[in-house]
């Protein structure tokens, strides 16, 4: 398998694995607007140069689109193999690159969400246990930060406490989302569209850029729904699935 490292000068021309399509699509063009700006923090894309979910995205802790305090540290935003790349060992591979370019650039270890167990979007705990991760810090929402130190003693990552108890005050559907997932592009418009014919409640707010991000209720951003001030889920949805919901 190889691999290449997406840039700001290959970007146009690269699939990005999560939504495959064309530039003109509104999911990839929003993914790739976002991979651009976040390039400039320190943000690595590496992918599998086959078409398909095959690719790990990191960035420096401190420019991390989520709320933790984790200086020196490397965060990994997704690490995403599926489908028929599954059973190779790539996985290992992406993870194994990620480390030693972590290394090199002097930091002191790896940090990632996961929870106790699998969650839609989330990384594997199991994978991670295997890999010699160990839980730093958990949400109240069981939403977990795990850790790989590459020296002993390093301070343990954490959540921001804005983070470990996520809430809002809003009644009704509130989500919290950015254009770090692609789908959100096509899927929060829809939704609000379904809400208002149905006459739910439904706010979505759009972290629009990491300082938003890092100070936001919620230890997941790229996709947290709340309702009547506690949180549900981290899971995206259709318009199908969020009336389902709704009608429980």
């Amino acid at each position: 398998m190889d691999y290449i490292r997406v840039t700001k000068d290959n970007l146009k021309n690269e699939h990005i694995c999560c939504a495959i399509s064309n530039n003109n699509d509104i999911q990839v063009s929003s993914k790739k607007a976002w991979l651009s700006d976040c390039f400039d923090d320190g943000l690595i894309f590496l992918k599998s140069t086959e078409r398909g979910k095959c690719f790990i995205e990191y960035i420096p802790a401190e420019n991390a689109w989520n709320p933790i305090c984790a200086e020196g540290y490397m965060f990994i935003n997704c690490l995403w193999v599926s489908g028929s790349f599954k059973g190779h060992g790539y996985s290992n591979k992406l993870l194994g690159k990620c480390i030693r370019d972590s290394k090199e650039k002097g930091k002191k270890g790896l940090c990632i969400l996961a929870s106790a167990k699998k969650r839609p979007f989330l990384a594997d705990p199991k994978y991670l246990k295997y890999k010699g991760f160990t839980v730093c810090d958990e949400a109240d929402n069981g939403v977990q930060l795990w850790y790989l130190p590459f020296t002993e003693n390093e301070k343990k990552p954490s959540f921001k406490e804005c983070a470990k108890h996520p809430h809002v005050a809003e009644k009704g559907y509130v989500l919290y989302y950015t254009n770090q997932c692609p789908f959100n592009a096509k899927y929060v418009p829809i939704l609000e569209k379904v809400a208002k014919e149905n006459d739910i409640k439904f706010n979505a707010i759009h972290l629009q850029n990491k300082n938003a991000a890092q100070n936001a209720p919620t230890p997941i951003t790229n996709y947290a729904l709340f309702f009547d001030g506690e949180y549900m889920t981290n899971e995206q949805m259709n318009d199908k699935k969020f009336l389902k919901l709704f009608s429980r």
